[in-house]
């Protein structure tokens, strides 16, 4: 497949990037900073906004999926600045897609946006609201823009992130069996290949987990 991954650069898009390659995909990279992304044979770095529609326009030129994996920067901001990157990044893109003729998105958002708060703890809502409420909410608006789209569409939604090895991991579809956990960035971009390599994923939001 050619794809299109936006936020490509750095943590689970450019985890999605390498894995990518390495199952022979050809990737257009798309994120502020993709100029400074090290070439390689399959990869296409696009720096741009991915909230410009133009942009998107552009990247989604011949493109078969892709992939939405932003995230926001790691600073005690996000405890009282608004955020609204997710949102507004994917309002430009579910249009764009449509225009485009593509059909396939995996867009990963986390435990704890849309109904997959309800597997959280008293504790463990409390302290996400406290430490990433904003980000969280803006991950909820997203989520219902997505699911109401009309694209062929799999959300995911890792655990507590970490860089370590692959590793094993379990893929919690049902409700009732989502919990927070563990799980290394290269096995959330793991089951992002596998999830648009397989059509049964469409339509499912699952958890994941060590």
């Amino acid at each position: 497949m050619k794809l299109l991954v936006i936020g490509a650069s750095r943590g689970i898009g450019a985890r999605v990037v390498e894995a990518a390659l390495e199952r022979g995909h050809q990737v257009r990279a798309l994120a502020r900073s993709a100029a400074q992304m090290e070439l390689r044979d399959g990869l296409e770095p696009v720096p741009g906004d991915a909230t410009d529609p133009a942009v998107l326009a552009e990247a989604l030129a011949g493109v078969d999926a892709v992939v939405l994996a932003l995230g926001v920067p790691k600073d005690a901001s996000i405890l009282w600045k608004q955020v609204t990157l997710f949102s507004r990044a994917t309002e430009a893109l579910l249009p764009a897609m449509k225009q485009a003729g593509v059909h396939r998105l995996v867009a990963v958002t986390g435990i704890g946006a849309g109904d997959s708060a309800s597997a959280l703890s008293t504790v463990e809502r409390l302290t996400q609201k406290a430490l990433l409420g904003r980000p969280y909410a803006d991950k909820d608006r997203q989520e219902e823009m997505i699911r109401a789209s009309g694209l062929d569409w799999t959300l995911v939604r890792p655990g507590l992130l970490n860089d370590n090895a692959l590793g094993k991991y379990r893929v919690l579809v049902e409700p009732g069996e989502w919990r927070m956990g563990l799980i290394s960035r290269r096995a959330v971009a793991d089951y992002v290949l596998r999830a648009l390599e397989d059509d049964t994923t469409i339509g499912t939001a699952p958890v994941l987990v060590r």
